[in-house]
């Protein structure tokens, strides 16, 4: 298979990777004017289009692009793509954290992996992975990896994983492929949330890897914002993504700040934890009504599986009553707009004999089911749902849980993939590059977004990432 590369070695692409790019300028499909047709049932841009033509190729891809763009409806639709390509137990679906893992139906990467915290130089992981049957077999039997939300993945990682990948496959001898043959579909925008510097020598993104350039035969920046339609809002945060802010920008978000308490009606986001579970334990108290508590059903078959439910997005335990705003994590009904990031409030509970309520209520428990009124007027008694956690295509482990959470408030780091109607975000304590981003993507409308403690300081793109998109996109 010829190889494509589009970005130079990592360690010199900062002085080389406009000629580079220039050279390849044909195979890196930065479409100015997409074109729209019909596969398999669904509309696709060119470079939606190029991107699928190439996976059904057996070719590695990496697809970034603005929040917004569609990555994630994409992804799933490869998904799909791979497993009818291959049989279930080749294809393996990963995602850097687990709330991203759970909106693509799979595990963490670092699970995947089999490696445990990957603390260690390659080749120490490289003899974890033969000492775990299972791990070894998944790197074996493997045939494509999807890894979603690359950007909280570092250059490190990155690199321990691909030499893993070879030399399980090529069974511990030399072998030019990058991984070892296996394609890898990648999924991400570095302009949001990136890795964590935990040794504090500075953030090392996943393209500055050596074997990034190796790695894809085809690399995307989608570019049509399906989220927001207001073109002044689709400028203003790209301006923002890209850790700029004109005066125009500048006004627009000055229009927004608020430090007047928001509706109880509107998700908060906070960029810290402790500050979602102040304000939803504070409202829930304050409504002073009878509390219903669900508690999770959880199968396992391994200790693997159990692990990974820990980081499903669906809660272990939810408590509701009436009066409790809650926000959908899972797609009920999208013709009525019950999607992933709606919100509303219970204004109710309705008696139910389902074996699913005995599960989540207990057989002493009041059984009862949720009424939600959504704030499109839109009444529905939400049911349990399941969430499965899948290894090669067996599922290890499920979940069983109200496919709700508690939304007064939410984190930043969760909100990533929600699109809501109304926010107001507390950006005080934002603190890293694509943060700020990451929070004012969600909103599907400036008249939506509330702002406090804004702070244009705050707004920041990391160098190396202007550097990347700006050569290569």
């Amino acid at each position: 298979m010829n190889k494509v590369h589009i970005l130079p070695s990592c360690f010199t692409f900062l002085s080389t990777i406009r000629t580079y790019c220039t050279k390849n300028n044909l195979k890196r499909t930065n479409f100015r004017k997409p074109r729209t047709i019909n596969v398999s049932n669904a509309v696709w841009n060119a470079q939606q289009i190029s991107i699928i033509e190439a996976v059904e190729r057996g070719e590695s891809v990496f697809i970034t692009g603005s929040a917004g763009t569609g990555k994630t409806i994409l992804i799933r639709h490869l998904i799909k793509l791979l497993l009818k390509i291959y049989d279930r137990k080749s294809v393996f679906v990963t995602a850097s954290t687990g709330v991203a893992a759970c909106a693509v139906r799979g595990q963490t990467l670092q699970s995947f992996a089999g490696v445990g915290l990957a603390d260690a130089d390659a080749e120490t992981l490289f003899s974890r992975v033969l000492g775990n049957r299972r791990a070894f077999n998944r790197w074996k039997q493997a045939k494509a990896l999807v890894i979603d939300e690359i950007s909280m993945v570092d250059k490190t990682l990155f690199e321990k994983y691909e030499y893993i990948a070879r030399k399980v496959r090529c069974e511990g001898g030399e072998c030019d492929e990058p991984w070892g043959g296996l394609q890898v579909v990648v999924s991400g925008d570095f302009f949001q949330l990136p890795p964590v510097d935990t040794k504090r020598n500075g953030v090392e993104f996943a393209f500055e890897a050596d074997c990034w350039e190796n790695t894809f035969q085809l690399q995307v920046s989608l570019e049509t914002v399906f989220r927001q339609s207001e073109s002044e809002h689709v400028r203003l945060l790209e301006g923002v993504r890209r850790g700029e802010i004109d005066s125009e920008g500048l006004a627009l978000l000055e229009d927004c700040c608020s430090e007047e308490e928001p509706d109880e009606t509107v998700v908060r986001l906070f960029p810290k934890l402790k500050d979602v579970d102040r304000v939803n334990k504070s409202r829930l108290s304050a409504l002073k009504e009878k509390i219903i508590v669900y508690k999770a059903f959880d199968q396992t078959v391994n200790d693997h599986g159990k692990n990974q439910l820990k980081h499903v997005i669906a809660p272990e335990n939810l408590d509701l009553c009436k009066g409790a705003r809650v926000m959908l994590i899972r797609n009920l009904n999208v013709k009525q707009n019950l999607v992933n990031g709606s919100t509303g409030t219970v204004i109710g509970f309705q008696k139910s004999r389902t074996r699913d309520i005995v599960k989540i209520c207990g057989h002493d428990g009041d059984k009862l089911l949720p009424i939600v009124e959504f704030d499109s007027g839109w009444k529905e008694v939400v049911k349990p749902d399941e969430w499965e956690v899948a290894d090669g295509g067996k599922v290890i482990a499920k979940r069983l849980q109200l496919p709700l959470m508690l939304a007064w408030a939410t984190s930043i780091h969760k909100s990533q993939g929600m699109t809501l109607d109304r926010l107001h975000t507390d950006l005080s304590e934002a603190f890293g590059c694509g943060m700020v981003y990451v929070a004012l993507s969600r909103v599907k409308s400036l008249d939506g977004l509330s702002l406090s403690g804004f702070d244009p300081s705050k707004i920041k793109a990391h160098p190396k990432v202007l550097e990347y998109y700006k050569k290569c996109f």
